[in-house]
């Protein structure tokens, strides 16, 4: 039975579990939009600006380990995927990314929109093909699938209208091999050296990634056996509830004291499936075992004693089973004593009452995180907003917390946030963003209002980028031009697209106005006017950094009193 090259990937798609395709239509995608329109089993969801299908895409990728898919026009439609799709590579995420390409008989004669698709994805995707002919596409939609999967990134095609539109006789072949990648047992030998090298520490901690996911249950019986803290990453900070009293804190900008003198002063360190990029977080000491799926991410952040390749859980079970239950625990009261005393700091700051005529964001943080409901998808984008959301949050263990997590890219939340929501129309899903991060990419929010996406938006309005104002502060310098900007009335804009719009400026009314936005159904925009002099709490910053902050504020005082 033949069809076109277009209905051959569309049942190809449906065939390997994908449920939506974002993006924004154009001509050269027509067989594919238009195939996607006569059957019932793949959704269109159409997009304002590409780049959010690309974050869409990647948001659902990243939450579920199953492929994302995302498409744009010829020349300019797929460029905008692009910036994207680095969600999905610097994430490991796959992705199918597809293009539209100009006619076949007019490519190299520098016609409308012609670009080279191939060398602009180059660095993004692990995969990338033009399709020159009908005959090449189920052997490159196979590969280009298998590799997105295979090597967990994305995978770009490039199809021109004409090669859509053509018709073909063969299937798609091997579908059932296109699935994510198993886990990986490792060597026994290795770990059997890790055994011997717990044996010889006094002191253990362990540090979780992402790639614990799944293991919560080994990392618990893990801790009670050595006695040691588990800390985590920001992404794997949804692992574990907040009260769980093996989860003894994050590390870095995103953490807590508790986490980072755990790390630092343990006599060996466990790194379990994360490739923390902040080196100077981690131990120089060189007393690390890290354990990950992924060889060529061992020993490549900081010095270590022994790398095992293999995947968390089975190797947690494989050294559960030699381990002996250790009796000393003053090293893990000593981090769940910090932490304590962490956590009272945290609640004094996050008090809506600490003020009387300003609302802090940690207030802000915490009334989201008590009233969100416990199984939410919660979504951050990137700035001074994440660390708010982060480092306030209660998670309950049944959340899940996404992000911009490696790539780090301001205004990637509203994408990741509708991406989310798609897979579950029914699930709570929280977006907090900065002023700033919302207004890159805000015309995604009619993307949730036009698809009927109930996304919970917070906007943290400190009238400028909050966190470029602490890396200049940081430096002893005043925020330069640039550095802040005025906001429109984000409520008001809810209410014009057709959603509904809160806005929190009393702190004694924060509580209320919070229940009452995370209540209403369909999306909805909260616009926190927050405090913007509010310094968030970093527990390895020195007296000397510190000493930079008061410098910048009297320089930003004496600026205004006395201005040039």
């Amino acid at each position: 039975m033949s069809s076109t090259v277009a209905e051959l990937l569309v049942e190809t798609l449906a065939e390997i579990g994908v449920r939506q395709v974002f993006g924004v239509v154009g001509d050269a995608l027509n067989p594919f939009t238009d195939a996607i329109r006569r059957q019932d089993r793949v959704e269109w969801i159409g997009v304002r600006h590409e780049e959010g299908a690309a974050l869409a895409a990647a948001g659902q990728a990243k939450l579920t380990g199953r492929l994302g898919v995302c498409c744009g026009t010829t020349g300019p439609g797929g460029n905008h995927l692009v910036a994207g799709l680095y969600e999905a590579r610097k994430d490991h995420a796959p992705v199918l990314a597809i293009s539209g390409g100009v006619p076949s008989a007019l490519r190299g004669t520098d016609y409308l929109q012609e670009d080279a698709p191939d060398l602009l994805f180059r660095d993004v995707a692990v995969y990338t093909q033009t399709l020159g002919a009908a005959v090449q596409a189920p052997a490159v939609f196979h590969q280009a699938i298998a590799e997105a999967y295979g090597a967990r990134g994305v995978a770009h095609i490039s199809i021109p209208q004409d090669v859509f539109a053509a018709t073909i006789s063969k299937v798609v072949p091997s579908i059932p091999t296109l699935r994510p990648r198993p886990e990986v047992a490792p060597a026994p030998d290795d770990i059997a050296a890790v055994v011997a090298l717990i044996d010889q520490a006094k002191t253990i901690a362990v540090f979780c990634g992402a790639g614990c996911r799944g293991a919560e249950a080994e990392l618990k019986a893990l801790s009670d056996r050595l006695k040691a803290p588990l800390t985590h990453t920001y992404r794997a900070q949804e692992l574990l509830p907040y009260r769980d009293p093996h989860w003894i804190g994050g590390v870095g900008l995103i953490g807590s004291r508790a986490g980072v003198d755990a790390i630092q002063k343990a006599d060996l360190l466990l790194m379990l499936g994360t490739d923390y990029p902040y080196v100077d977080f981690l131990p120089k000491h060189g007393n690390i075992v890290q354990i990950d799926e992924r060889a060529f991410a061992l020993g490549r952040r900081a010095p270590i004693a022994l790398g095992v390749v293999g995947s968390v859980k089975p190797a947690l079970q494989m050294l559960l089973d030699r381990l002996v239950v250790r009796e000393d625990e003053a090293f893990f009261a000593t981090a769940t004593k910090t932490r304590a005393e962490w956590d009272e700091m945290l609640d004094a700051k996050a008090d809506p009452q600490r003020s009387e005529d300003r609302i802090h964001p940690q207030a802000v943080a915490r009334a989201i995180s008590d009233h969100a409901e416990d199984d939410a998808i919660l979504v951050t984008d990137t700035g001074e907003a994440t660390l708010w959301a982060a480092n306030w949050l209660r998670q309950t263990g049944r959340q899940r917390i996404t992000g911009s997590f490696n790539n780090g890219a301001v205004g990637t939340g509203l994408g990741i946030a509708n991406g989310a929501q798609a897979l579950d129309r029914s699930r709570q899903v929280i977006l907090q963003s900065g002023d700033g991060g919302f207004t890159m990419l805000i015309s995604e929010f009619m993307t949730a209002v036009e698809h009927k996406l109930p996304i919970k938006v917070v906007v943290y309005d400190n009238a400028a980028w909050g966190l470029v104002h602490l890396e200049m502060e940081g430096a002893g310098n005043p925020p330069a031009s640039g550095a802040n900007f005025p906001n429109m009335d984000f409520a008001a804009f809810a209410r014009a697209c057709g959603a509904q719009g809160f806005t929190a400026r009393d702190p004694a009314a924060l509580v209320a106005t919070v229940q009452a936005f995370l209540a209403v159904p369909g999306p909805a925009i909260l616009h926190a006017v927050v405090d913007p002099d509010e310094i968030p709490a970093m527990p390895h910053v020195d007296v000397g950094q510190a000493w930079k902050f008061g410098i910048a504020k009297m320089k930003e005082v004496i600026a205004v009193v006395t201005p040039s």
